[in-house]
């Protein structure tokens, strides 16, 4: 993603990494026919075909640290076992987060494409910046504050699966996943509610892949809403400088790491929260009734017994893995699991494929969720930048299940999902199902 603190138009003609692998294979032969230097999970196709682990289980067994080139990229390698990404994410000198968290179009070793709030935000940089920045939001976040918000989501959850209909078939994603979770980002943010919506949507567009029909149609719709996005927070930026509250907003406008920082850097900060709030809490919610309608048994044990709730929701997490990766960048020239790295070269830590590690998770592939170890998952990252909002998460589908539980006694998966369109956010855009109530 670019250095730059401005939202500058890319160029005419540009590709993206993702956008240059799929248009080589829109149509991709059987994963096992591909020579192994063929293999590349860096396709959208794959994801939304819900093949790409075909990919992930070969990798792990043939080539767990391996290298792909695009034009567009430049060399980067997929990291796809367990154990090697819990390594190189301990390690933040030697692989560092400053130059971005996704895969990024690579003109020098300084540059990378992107959206250039990315390399703005705390979780694109390394200590000391990122520490001072992190922990200016963190208190909202905090147990202690959890507690007080539990009754609010409660409330919430309630409401929103009370005025779900009896008798049709309706979108779970949008009817549920996105309305919880964007009241919930309205609320950290004390954002207006009547626009909530938004949030959703520049979430949406960050990491879109822009096509015909798609979330974006080109380059420039993304950087025109993006603008959009900065001038709406510019606006309560102004607000909450003279009178501040206990909001995210707030938190970042008063921050002794962050108050000076200018409009567009703050966009950052304040996008990474947005997706951090919404992408993961989101897919899980809808992943959840989708994997429970796939392993049918395990929903029959948690109705049996809900006090499972909570490994059940880390064993979600875990299957889902509501963000596929997180890119690093070497500082140095190293070795990786025998693998010889380049300095400036990128990896891309595969979150999606250590998740399903048969090394660490028994059948990975399928859901259970008395699994005893489901809370060792790699969703939420590991090391310095493990995922703050983490807790909320946990909480927010631990409520939602007990109420689903209680008052429904099934939610009946009516299709296959569509699935998003991304190589970075695995999720759903649309989930057709209906409820039987209690």
């Amino acid at each position: 993603m670019s250095e730059q603190a401005t939202l500058d138009t890319v160029p005419e003609g540009f590709r993206t990494p993702e956008q240059e692998q799929a248009e080589a294979a829109a149509h991709i032969p059987p994963i096992d026919t591909l020579p192994i230097e063929g293999v590349n999970p860096m396709n959208p196709h794959l994801f939304q075909q819900a093949r790409v682990h075909q990919c992930f289980d070969r990798l792990r067994r043939e080539d767990p640290v391996h290298l792909n080139e695009l034009e567009t990229a430049g060399r980067y390698w997929s990291v796809t076992r367990y154990e090697d990404i819990k390594t190189v994410s301990s390690d933040w000198e030697t692989f560092s987060s400053a130059g971005g968290i996704t895969l990024g179009h690579r003109i020098t070793p300084e540059e990378t494409y992107g959206m250039n709030q990315q390399r703005n935000s705390f979780i694109a940089k390394d200590p000391p910046l990122h520490d001072a920045q992190r922990r200016t939001v963190q208190p909202a976040l905090a147990p202690r504050h959890l507690s007080k918000l539990e009754p609010l989501i409660r409330e919430r959850t309630i409401r929103v699966l009370e005025m779900l209909p009896d008798t049709e078939t309706f979108d779970w994603v949008d009817a549920v996943s996105v309305e919880l979770t964007t009241i919930m980002l309205a609320t950290l943010f004390d954002f207006p509610l009547e626009d909530r919506r938004l949030l959703t949507r520049w979430s949406d567009i960050v990491f879109a892949v822009p096509e015909p029909g798609g979330i974006v149609e080109s380059h420039e719709q993304r950087q025109r809403e993006l603008g959009e996005c900065v001038e709406y927070f510019t606006r309560l930026w102004a607000e909450r400088k003279s009178d501040p509250g206990d909001d995210l907003v707030s938190m970042l406008v008063h921050g002794g790491a962050t108050r000076d920082m200018a409009p567009v850097e703050h966009l950052g900060n304040l996008l990474l929260l947005i997706i951090g709030g919404n992408d993961t809490t989101r897919n899980t919610m809808s992943g959840s009734v989708y994997a429970l309608n796939r392993f049918e048994s395990q929903y029959d044990k948690l109705i049996a017994a809900p006090h499972l709730i909570p490994n059940m929701v880390s064993e979600i997490i875990r299957w889902q893995t509501p963000l596929s990766y997180m890119r690093r960048t070497a500082t140095r020239d190293c070795e990786l699991a025998g693998k010889r790295i380049r300095k400036d070269d990128q990896l891309l830590l595969w979150y999606a494929s250590g998740n399903r590690d048969e090394a660490m998770f028994q059948d990975g592939h399928a859901v259970d969720i008395e699994r005893p170890n489901a809370g060792r998952h790699l969703s939420f990252g590991w090391g310095i930048h493990f995922c703050m909002g983490s807790r909320l998460a946990e909480l927010q589908l631990r409520v939602l299940w007990e109420e689903i539980l209680t008052r429904f006694e099934r939610v009946i998966v009516q299709a296959e999902p569509e699935r998003t369109f991304s190589t970075f956010v695995s999720g759903y855009t649309n989930l057709p199902v209906r409820v039987k109530r209690r």
